[in-house]
């Protein structure tokens, strides 16, 4: 196949180590790797070599501070550099990979935000990317001030008008606004700045953004929301979205819906790049990618085993003898926060009755691993691209620096094989990459 139609190739940064819960413990893993900025220049430079668009860092602000008996062997975000300023450290280490990261909009201000994307937009020369989150833990909210997260609908109607406020203090000044004249002695034409006043629900400004408008125009925006609220908001502002439908038939219902809403503000589709998540573990066989994830999953301490199950059944496992299966009576008869993680791990009991360790070396959260050949992963990959499901690929892989490494020699040459992905770069900014617009200042325009 070569269309001329190319999927798009994101590496997600969950944990250093890889997104397996046990990655840390994996002889390959760098368990330290989470505070080591020569580690994470590594990892951006190989998924550079495999041309990636996007090398993307996941974060919530805060730590957790309870079940830390679980926690401690199970350290999600437990020892993280802040986002912005590591992507900034990579942008000096990388060339052209996009440069994504997580900033919320629950306790942030927008001036801070516009600020610190714009910054990394010059200094990566037109690569940065801003993962629009409303956070989704107490943990957060107890770190500023607040005993729990606003309702979710409250979070997405300031999640709103925030990158607004962005956008606009984005286009703060015209592309030529600094024109450095020193016959006239002219630094910046003050005809070609556009001052924001904004006053909205939640926030005041009444000002400009102290830097020159970026070489993207805006950095390219991010977003993850599966909600109705959180589509909306996706379909009114997001270029990226990263989706996690477990097969191509649900994926392609959800990409369409998500694309049939943007006409109403005034997008069209092709203004917005939906990526799949898709964690994978390669192996030279398909039998011997089975037996690399088993072997992570049987490094998966009882604890943390417990406490996952426990979280997404909402209940209290911590008790309870391994090698029984969970008594009737402990379980819930229904979900209240993750029906569909519920609905498969209670699939799973009724069908199976496993033990309590056979059901957390079973479970998987959310999207399935595919495991097996790299041209067994292609054709997964294939299928979802060919048949309208997804846009590409948001990478997960178990275990780091590994999982990159064998991804980038083994199945991204297939991939090229097939006429699916690009052979090299073209352009120079993630923009450029994703084959996205560059927004037009309405100031310049008017002008």
């Amino acid at each position: 196949m070569d269309s001329g139609r190319k999927l798009a190739l994101g590496m997600l940064i969950g944990s250093a180590a890889g997104g397996h819960p046990a990655a840390w413990l994996h002889p390959e893993g760098k368990a330290g790797g989470s505070t080591d900025i020569d580690y994470f220049q590594a990892l951006a430079q190989e998924a550079e070599r495999g041309l990636f668009d996007l090398f993307f860092v996941a974060d919530t602000p805060a730590a957790r501070t309870d079940n830390l008996h679980a926690w401690s062997r199970f350290p999600m975000f437990m020892n993280v550099l802040e986002p912005v300023t590591l992507l900034t450290a990579l942008a000096g280490a990388t060339r052209r990979i996009g440069l994504g990261g997580t900033v919320s909009t629950s306790f942030s201000e927008p001036y801070n935000v516009a600020r610190l994307f714009a910054s990394l937009d010059h200094i990566s020369g037109g690569r940065a990317a801003w993962n629009v989150v409303t956070s989704a833990n107490d943990y957060a909210a107890r770190n500023f001030g607040h005993s729990q997260l606003p309702p979710h609908a409250l979070r997405y109607e300031k999640a709103g008008e925030f990158v607004d406020v962005v956008s606009k203090l984005w286009d703060s000044w015209d592309d030529d606004a600094f024109v450095h004249d020193r016959q006239t002695g002219l630094f910046f034409e003050p005809s070609r700045q556009h001052p924001v006043k904004h006053e909205g629900k939640f926030f005041k400004v009444d000002g400009a953004l102290n830097i020159a408008r970026s070489p993207q125009g805006h950095p390219v925006i991010i977003q993850a929301g599966a909600s109705d609220t959180g589509l909306e908001l996706a379909a009114r502002t997001a270029e990226i979205v990263f989706a996690s439908a477990s097969n191509p038939k649900d994926a392609k219902r959800g990409y369409d819906d998500l694309k049939g809403r943007m006409a109403k503000y005034g997008r069209t589709p092709d203004q917005l790049k939906i990526l799949a998540g898709l964690p994978v573990v390669i192996g030279s066989t398909q039998q011997e990618a089975e037996d690399k994830y088993q072997a992570l999953q049987e490094m998966i301490h009882p604890d943390v085993g417990r406490f996952r199950l426990g979280t997404d059944l909402e209940a209290d496992l911590s008790d309870l003898p391994l090698d029984e299966p969970i008594p009737p009576e402990r379980l819930p008869k229904n979900a209240n926060q993750h029906k569909a993680f519920f609905d498969g791990i209670m699939k799973i009991i009724r069908e199976e009755n496993p033990t309590l360790r056979q059901l957390y070396l079973r479970y998987e959260r959310g999207r399935k691993t595919i495991k097996g050949t790299p041209e067994q992963i292609v054709d997964v990959m294939e299928e979802w691209f060919t048949s309208g499901s997804t846009d590409g690929f948001m990478m997960q892989f178990s275990t780091l620096p590994g999982g990159v490494k064998d991804f980038v020699d083994q199945v991204v040459p297939e991939l090229q094989r097939r006429g699916l992905f690009r052979t090299e770069y073209t352009g120079s900014t993630l923009r450029d990459h994703l084959d996205l617009p560059r927004p037009a200042n309405p100031h310049t325009v008017a002008r």
